[in-house]
Order: C-alpha cells, then sequence, then structure tokens
C-alpha cells in the first residue's frame, strides 16, 4: 500500500480507501462487514470513510464494532453530515444544530471519541457558511473532528468556505469528495484546479462507476444474478445515471482489452487512473466480497506508462458519461 497526505496537509491517508455506501448495515452481513473492514486494514487500508446516512446509520454501527478489535491510532476514520435523519424541519442541513447533534450522534453510533475526518455531505444553500464554518472549528477545539472537508461541492462553494475560515481564523477544509471515474470527469475542470490552489485534496468516490468500470457488465447481456445491478435496491443509482446502456458498456469492454493487454485487471487499471493525478488523495472503494479488497488494492503504487494513459484517452474522447 502507498500514502498520500490530503491536500497539502499533514494526515496521510491510504491510496485505496474503503468506503460502505450500499454495502455495511445493508447488502453485507454485519460478520462479513467487520471481517471485511478488519481484512482491508491488513492489506495496508487506512482510510474508512461512512456517513451517517447510509442504512440509516447500522453502516456507522458495523463500522464501529470492526473498530472497536482495531487499534484506534491506526485508523483515519471519516464520516459526513447533511441529509434527513428523521423528519423534522433540522434533522437535516448543516446549521449548528444538525451538524453538532448528528456528530455527537456518530460518534455514538461508532463509539469513538474523534472523528478524523468530518464531511459536509452536499452544500447547502440554507445555512451561510460563516455558521457552518465556526462550527466545524468548536468541533475541533472540542476535539470531536480533527479534520473537516466538504463532498460533491461546486468550485465557487469550495473558494468560498475556505476563505471564509482564513478571514475568521478558523480551520479550513481540507478535502472534497466527489464522484470521479474514467466515465465522470466533470471535476477535472474546476473543482480540482480551485482545491489545489487551496490546498484540498480529492478522497474520491465510485471510482469504479459502481462496478460499471470492472468490465462485469456486457452489452446487451443481463447482469449477472449476484451483482449490485442485477438488485433493484443496490442497482437504483447504477440504473438511474444509465450505467448498464448498451454505449457505456461497449466503452468499458474497450477498456477491458486494453486493461488485459498491459497485464492488469480493468478494475486495477481504472483505480490507477485516477491515482494518475497529484490531487486525488484516496479512491474510496465498495466491497461486498474479500476478493474484491484483495484485487483493488493491487491498484496502490501502480503507474500508468504515458502511452496507456494516451490510449485511455482516444477510447474515452466521445464515449457516453455518466448523469448526475
Amino acid at each position: 500500500m502507498q500514502y498520500r497526505k490530503i491536500g497539502k496537509w499533514g494526515v496521510k491517508v491510504s491510496e485505496v480507501g474503503l468506503g460502505s455506501w450500499l454495502t455495511y448495515g445493508g447488502h453485507v452481513e454485519e460478520h462479513d462487514s467487520v471481517k471485511q473492514i478488519h481484512f482491508a486494514f491488513a492489506q495496508g487500508i487506512n482510510f474508512i470513510d461512512t456517513a451517517n446516512v447510509y442504512a440509516g446509520g447500522r453502516a456507522e454501527e458495523v463500522v464501529g464494532k470492526a473498530l472497536s478489535s482495531m487499534k484506534r491510532d491506526d485508523i483515519v476514520l471519516a464520516s459526513k453530515v447533511f441529509f434527513p435523519m428523521a423528519a423534522g424541519p433540522n434533522d437535516k442541513g448543516l446549521s449548528r444544530k444538525h451538524v453538532v447533534e448528528q456528530c455527537h450522534a456518530s460518534l455514538k453510533r461508532m463509539k469513538v471519541d474523534y472523528i478524523d475526518l468530518y464531511q459536509c455531505h452536499r452544500y447547502d444553500p440554507e445555512t451561510p457558511i460563516e455558521e457552518l464554518v465556526l462550527t466545524m472549528e468548536n468541533l475541533t477545539r472540542q476535539g470531536k473532528i480533527l479534520y473537516w472537508g466538504v463532498s460533491e461541492w461546486p468550485a465557487e462553494k469550495i473558494r468560498e468556505a475556505f476563505e471564509v475560515a482564513r478571514a475568521m481564523h478558523a480551520p479550513p477544509p481540507v478535502s472534497n469528495q466527489p464522484c470521479y471515474n474514467m466515465l465522470a470527469r466533470d471535476i477535472e475542470k474546476e473543482v480540482i484546479p480551485v482545491s489545489e490552489s487551496h490546498g484540498l485534496g480529492q478522497v474520491v468516490f465510485s471510482p469504479l462507476a459502481q462496478g460499471i468500470l470492472t468490465g462485469k457488465y456486457k452489452p446487451n447481456q443481463a447482469p449477472p444474478a449476484d451483482s449490485r445491478g442485477a438488485k433493484e435496491r443496490e442497482g437504483v443509482f447504477m440504473r438511474s445515471r444509465g450505467g448498464l446502456e448498451a454505449p457505456v458498456l461497449e466503452t468499458v469492454q474497450k477498456l477491458v482489452k486494453v486493461a488485459e493487454q498491459n497485464g492488469m485487471t480493468m478494475p486495477q487499471m481504472a483505480l490507477a487512473w485516477c491515482l494518475r493525478l497529484p490531487a486525488i488523495s484516496s479512491v474510496i472503494i465498495g466491497a461486498s466480497k474479500l476478493d474484491q479488497i484483495k484485487q483493488n488494492v493491487k491498484a496502490a503504487g501502480t503507474k500508468l506508462p504515458p502511452e496507456l494513459t494516451v490510449k485511455i484517452d482516444e477510447i474515452l474522447n466521445g464515449a457516453p458519461v455518466l448523469g448526475r
């Protein structure tokens, strides 16, 4: 495993991180989930990402159970806040009330004293950034979080958050967690340049496009019976964004051939492709099987030759992209 700093900041995370969206607390049994987290750590993964909203809080509980038998200092633990956790008017968003209450709830569910990286799951137009920055400063001073970041924020709001924090002499955001993969590259235009100029690192989710970039899905064929794409709930985002449409899968099969010709699996090449950018601190994988983790960690430290990246770009140029 190789490790990178989050942006310009001192904390280091594994190039391949482990996420819990659509897996832990739901799709994967608790015993298997704990086993996978322990296995991932044994493979060198020190970055574990979750969120309060995943499986209604169950994902955090499962992560907490896994951490209970691990050395807490060895893990960079990330969680998120924003989405509704109940039906009340203050049970969502980034108000100080909601963020503080959910931070406490996440700490309780995971049975930990602090969260290494606390992320704003989306931008909240109803909460002034000044309020959010002060809230994160207070949580930092209290030792409940060490760093804070954002997720899926537009470039101009990332810039504003940093500038507000600087003006208030408060800790600024250190990271952004966007969707990024071969079929979804929109952050390259504005988000990455703005983030780099302000020292934020990208900890990207869906680097395999929820499994589309594994190559397991074939054009004009039914998804494998045991795959996420074959399941109604787990595959809803994949289908809604056009990930199983023939033009997308035809592009992926072209990439599969290139990977094989270069002695790599498609997942390894897809993850290494994301990590080709210094701005990417970690790629967050989701796994339902131990072998998926074992195979995906092989991307760490993999350097794609320049001629290979050129070939990949030739295939991706003009290819269909996934919806948001």
